[in-house]
C-alpha cells in the first residue's frame, strides 16, 4: 500500500513557487485555494510507476499526470538505459508514441527533449499510433526502449506513461524494479531540465516517423497471411462496421482490411475523429456493449456480417455479431480468442506449419477452451500471469531457447496476438485476422456467431465472468488484503457443492492438489493472486487491482448445454460472493 508523503504541503507550496511552472497547471493549483483533500490528493504521494508504466489523473502534483512527472520518469528510463549500455558503441535510441488524449503529442516531445539532454537519440511518430506499431517499431529500428503516451481505455481526464523494453515488449517485473528505482532517485520532478527541440532536430537527436512505418508493417503482416481458400467473392461481399471509438485505429484498420480485399467498409463517422473527450461514446472499451451503441445502429441499417471496434491506443479489438434471433452481441475476449485461435490453427494446419514445438500461450484467467482447442490441435497450452507482457516475455523465452514455435497468444480482455512482429496485444492484426475467419466462415455458409455454436458443441459450454468490487475510501486498502487473506486460508473442501481439486497461490508460488495434499511450484513470477480449481472443471481466481482499489474475481465453468453453463455460473458466483460481506 502506497505511504503518504509526510511533507505534502511543502510539496504544494513548492510547486507553487516555481517561477516557470506550466500556466493551466498554475491556474489549476490556484484554484485548489484552501481545498486541503484536493492538495493532499495531487501531493501526498508520487504517481506509481508499475510493472506496466504509470497512469493517472491529468493535472498538477506529484501523483497526478503532467510534463513534470512525465521528464521525472523519462528522466530515470535515460539513466537507465545509459548504465546498461556504457559497453556498447551503438548509439542509444528510444521510439515514443502516442494516443489521442489530452496533452499526448506534448508529453512524447518532452519526453524526447529529455532523452536529448541525456545525448539519446528519439524517434517520434509525427502523428497517434497504435500501441502495437510502436512495438513493432523498436524492434524495426533495433531501438533501446520505447515509450507510449496513453491511458487505454481510462476516462478522458486520464493519461499514461508506458515502456516497453528493446525486444518490443512491455517491461516485466524485474525490469520495471530497475527502472522504478532509477525514477525514485530524482527528488525534484520540477528541476529536470529538457534540451531544445529544434536543437535536437539539427544534431540527429530528434527524428520523426511518418507513415513509412505502418506501410512497411502492413506489408510484413500481409506477408505472412495463410491463404485460406477464401473465394475473392466472400472477402468482397464481407459487410464490416468498423469503429476506432476515436482513437488511434483509423488508418491502419482501414488500410489493412483494404490490403485485405474488405471494401465493404463503414467507418462510424461520428467515433472516426480523434476526440480527447470521447464525446460521441460512452466508454472507449470494447469490451462494453456501449461502446457499440452507434455502430450496432449502422450494423442494423447496412445488415452488417461483422462489427469492430477498437480501444484509444488500439491494441484491444472487440467483436460483435449476429445471434440466431438477428441481434447484435458482443463476444467477449474469450469467445473471440476461442474463434480465432480455432481458425488459425485450422488454416495452419492445412497449410502444414504446426510443429511437434507449437505452443499457445495464455493467461491463467483465460478460458479452459482455448486449451482444448489447443489439445486438439496436438498443441501444449502454457499459463502467464494477467497481463500481456507475460505472454510477450514468452515469446522472447522461445526465440531464445528454441524451445517452442509460438502460434498464439491471448487474454481475457480482448488482447490477441497471431504474429510475433509485435511483443504485445494487437488489435490491427486481430481486426485482420477476424475479418478472415469471418470470410471464412461465409464462404462455406454460416456466420462468425455460428461458428462459435461448432465449437460449443465440440468442445463444451465454457463460460466465464469477470466481477470488479470496488473498495475505494481509507478501508478499501486495507480491505482487500483481508479478505485475500481469508481466501489463502480457505479450509473448506467444497464451494457450489463441487469439491476443491486445486488451490494455487501465486503470491507464495504453490500449487496444492486435493486430496493428496501434494505441493509443487508455480513456475511463474510471484503475485497477489488465487486460484482455485473444481471437480467438474469449474475454477474462479480472485486478485486485486493493479492500478484501482478495486478486487477482482473470475469465474469459468464448463457445461453440457449452453443453459447448463449458466446455472453453474450463477451458482458458482453467488458462492464465492458468500464470502465476501464486506463487499
Amino acid at each position: 500500500m502506497l505511504q503518504l508523503h509526510p511533507n505534502w504541503k511543502e510539496r504544494y507550496q513548492r510547486w507553487l513557487a516555481c517561477p516557470d511552472l506550466d500556466g493551466e497547471l498554475i491556474d489549476q493549483l490556484h484554484r485548489m485555494g484552501n481545498d486541503e483533500q484536493a492538495i493532499e490528493d495531487c501531493f501526498a504521494r508520487d504517481l506509481s510507476f508499475g510493472t506496466g508504466g504509470m497512469r493517472g489523473v491529468l493535472g498538477p502534483g506529484t501523483n497526478r499526470m503532467n510534463v513534470y512527472t512525465v521528464r521525472k520518469a523519462t528522466d530515470g528510463l535515460a539513466r537507465s538505459l545509459l548504465a546498461a549500455g556504457v559497453s556498447t558503441q551503438a548509439p542509444l535510441s528510444v521510439v515514443i508514441a502516442y494516443d489521442s488524449r489530452h496533452n499526448s503529442a506534448r508529453f512524447a516531445i518532452e519526453a524526447a527533449k529529455v532523452l536529448g539532454r541525456h545525448g539519446l537519440r528519439a524517434l517520434v511518430f509525427k502523428q497517434l499510433c497504435p500501441t502495437p506499431l510502436l512495438s513493432f517499431a523498436v524492434r524495426h529500428y533495433a531501438a533501446s526502449a520505447g515509450i507510449v503516451i496513453t491511458a487505454s481505455h481510462n476516462p478522458p481526464d486520464y493519461n499514461g506513461y508506458k515502456v516497453y523494453g528493446a525486444d518490443g515488449g512491455q517491461l516485466t517485473d524485474t525490469a520495471a524494479n530497475q527502472l522504478t528505482a532509477y525514477i525514485a532517485e530524482t527528488a525534484d520532478e520540477l528541476s529536470i531540465a529538457c534540451a531544445d527541440e529544434q536543437d535536437l532536430q539539427h544534431r540527429g537527436l530528434l527524428t520523426m516517423i511518418g507513415d513509412e512505418l505502418l506501410n512497411t508493417y502492413l506489408q510484413q503482416l500481409s506477408g505472412l497471411r495463410i491463404d485460406a481458400g477464401i473465394a475473392a467473392t466472400a472477402r468482397s461481399q464481407l459487410r464490416i462496421v468498423f469503429t476506432p471509438l476515436h482513437g488511434t485505429t483509423l488508418k491502419a484498420i482501414t488500410r489493412g482490411l483494404r490490403m485485405y480485399g474488405y471494401d465493404q467498409v463503414t467507418v462510424v463517422p461520428e467515433q472516426a475523429d480523434p476526440d480527447p473527450a470521447f464525446s460521441r461514446v460512452l466508454t472507449p472499451n470494447p469490451e462494453e456493449r456501449e461502446a457499440f451503441a452507434l455502430a450496432i445502429q449502422y450494423g442494423q441499417a447496412l445488415q452488417a456480417d461483422l462489427l469492430l471496434g477498437t480501444d484509444p491506443d488500439g491494441d484491444r479489438l472487440g467483436v460483435a455479431v449476429k445471434d440466431e434471433h438477428g441481434e447484435y452481441v458482443v463476444l467477449t475476449g474469450n469467445q473471440t480468442g476461442a474463434l480465432l485461435l480455432h481458425y488459425l490453427l485450422t488454416i495452419k494446419r492445412r497449410a502444414d506449419l504446426l510443429t511437434n514445438h507449437s505452443v499457445v500461450v495464455k493467461t491463467v484467467v483465460t478460458s479452459e477452451l482455448g486449451r482444448a482447442i489447443a489439445a486438439d490441435f496436438g498443441l501444449e497450452t502454457l499459463d502467464t500471469l494477467t497481463g500481456f507482457k507475460y505472454i510477450g516475455e514468452k515469446i522472447k523465452q522461445f526465440e531464445q531457447s528454441g524451445s517452442h514455435r509460438f502460434q498464439f497468444g491471448y487474454e481475457e480482455s480482448c488482447g490477441y496476438l497471431a504474429y510475433d512482429l509485435v511483443r504485445d496485444k494487437d488489435a490491427v492484426q486481430a481486426a485482420l485476422l477476424t475479418a478472415d475467419a469471418a470470410a471464412f466462415y461465409k464462404n462455406q455458409g454460416y456466420s462468425l456467431y455460428e461458428a462459435l455454436q461448432r465449437l460449443y458443441q465440440q468442445y463444451g459450454y465454457y463460460r466465464e465472468e469477470l466481477i470488479s468490487i470496488a473498495l475505494a475510501g481509507k478501508v478499501g486498502p486495507e480491505l482487500i488484503p483481508r479478505i485475500l487473506d481469508r481466501f489463502r486460508h480457505f479450509k473448506g473442501e467444497t464451494i457450489a457443492g463441487r469439491t476443491i481439486v486445486r488451490t494455487e497461490d501465486f503470491l507464495t508460488g504453490v500449487r496444492t492438489d486435493f486430496p493428496s495434499g501434494m505441493l509443487t511450484t508455480i513456475p511463474l513470477p510471484k503475485s497477489n493472486m488465487l486460484k482455485f480449481t473444481l471437480e467438474s472443471g469449474a475454477w474462479f481466481g480472485i486478485r486485486p487491482s493493479g492500478t484501482e482499489p478495486k478486487l477482482k474475481l473470475y469465474f469459468g465453468v464448463k457445461g453440457t448445454s449452453s443453459e447448463d453453463s449458466v446455472k453453474q455460473l450463477v451458482q458458482l458466483k453467488a458462492s464465492v460472493l458468500a464470502y465476501l460481506p464486506e463487499a
